[in-house]
C-alpha cells in the first residue's frame, strides 16, 4: 500500500497500481461478522481522469465509479489515483474503451464488479449541486466535550417517527496518515425519535477518530441500529475531496433502487 508513502509518478498504464483492503477485519470490530445488516454501494467521483487518443490528443473527464458494499475489498484511495495517473500518455480508442478497461481493472481489486462511467466537462451532470436531504441538527446550542466515537451517547424518545436529518460536522481522520476527512451525513430513520442533540453529539464525537470513510458511515450505521432500533434506517455521507476524488458511501436496511450523485458544495 502507497498511502502516507512517497509515491513516483507513472504515467503508462499500469492496474499492479491497484490495492484493495479487505473489509472484514474493521466490520469485525462493530460486530458484523456473518450476513450484512445493510445494503448499499460506494460512489466516488473522480475529477482528475485523462487518457491520448490514438492520435495523441489529451482527453480529460469526470468519472464516477460505483463500488458495492458487499465487495470484498476497499480500494484504497492513493492507488486508485495513481492507478489513474497511468492513463495520462496511455493511447485509447475512445471514452468507452477507458470505461471498459478501467471498470475491469477496478473490478478485479475489489473482487466484485464496480461500475464505472465518464462524463465530459460540458456535461450538465458535471455541474449539479444539491442540498442535503432532510432537517439539520447542527445549530443547537449544547455543549459538547467528547471527541472520541461513543455510541453510548445517542438517546431515543417514546414518540416513534418518520424523518431525515443531516449534519455538515462529520470529521474524522484517515486512518493512515491522520489527515483530516471533512464530510455531511444524512441520516434517514423510521422508529423512535432520535433526540437531535445525542445525535449531533454523537457525530461530533467522531472528530479526532481514525477510520475510512467507508468504515465511518458503516460504524455510524451500525451503531444507530444497535442503540435506537429503528425499524428502517439509511445513512449516507459525502466527503469532500482529497487528490482529486471525493468518496460517498451510502448504507441502508432496504435495497438502495438507484444510485443518487448529486455534488454538495463542499464537493
Amino acid at each position: 500500500m502507497e498511502l502516507g508513502k512517497q509515491s513516483t509518478y507513472q504515467s503508462k498504464y499500469n492496474p499492479a497500481k491497484l490495492f484493495g483492503i479487505d473489509r472484514k477485519a474493521k466490520r469485525r470490530e462493530i460486530g458484523i461478522t456473518g450476513d450484512l445488516p445493510f445494503h448499499g454501494f460506494d460512489v466516488w467521483n473522480h475529477y482528475e481522469v485523462s487518457w491520448l487518443t490514438p492520435k495523441g490528443l489529451p482527453r480529460v473527464a469526470l468519472a464516477q465509479i460505483v463500488v458495492p458494499c458487499d465487495s470484498a475489498n476497499v480500494i484504497e484511495s492513493k492507488s486508485l489515483k495513481l492507478y489513474f495517473n497511468t492513463l495520462n500518455n496511455t493511447s485509447f480508442d475512445d471514452a468507452n474503451e477507458v470505461e471498459n478497461v478501467t471498470s475491469r481493472d477496478l473490478s478485479i481489486c475489489a473482487a466484485a464488479p464496480v461500475s464505472v462511467s465518464l462524463h465530459t466537462l460540458d456535461n450538465p451532470i458535471s455541474a449539479m449541486f444539491g442540498l442535503p436531504h432532510g432537517t439539520s441538527i447542527d445549530n443547537q446550542e449544547i455543549p459538547i466535550d467528547h471527541y472520541q466515537v461513543d455510541r453510548q451517547l445517542l438517546r431515543t424518545c417514546d414518540e416513534r417517527i418518520n424523518e431525515t436529518l443531516h449534519s455538515n460536522l462529520l470529521k474524522s481522520n484517515c486512518l493512515v496518515t491522520g489527515q483530516p476527512d471533512w464530510g455531511t451525513v444524512s441520516i434517514s430513520y423510521d422508529g423512535h425519535r432520535i433526540d437531535p442533540a445525542s445525535l449531533l453529539k454523537y457525530i461530533v464525537s467522531f472528530r479526532n477518530h481514525e477510520e475510512f470513510h467507508e468504515q465511518c458511515v458503516e460504524r455510524i450505521f451500525k451503531d444507530i441500529w444497535d442503540q435506537c432500533a429503528p425499524s428502517r434506517l439509511t445513512v449516507g455521507a459525502r466527503y469532500t475531496r482529497r487528490g482529486g476524488i471525493d468518496i460517498n458511501p451510502i448504507r441502508s436496511s432496504e435495497p438502495i433502487p438507484e444510485i443518487l450523485n448529486t455534488r454538495l458544495v463542499r464537493q
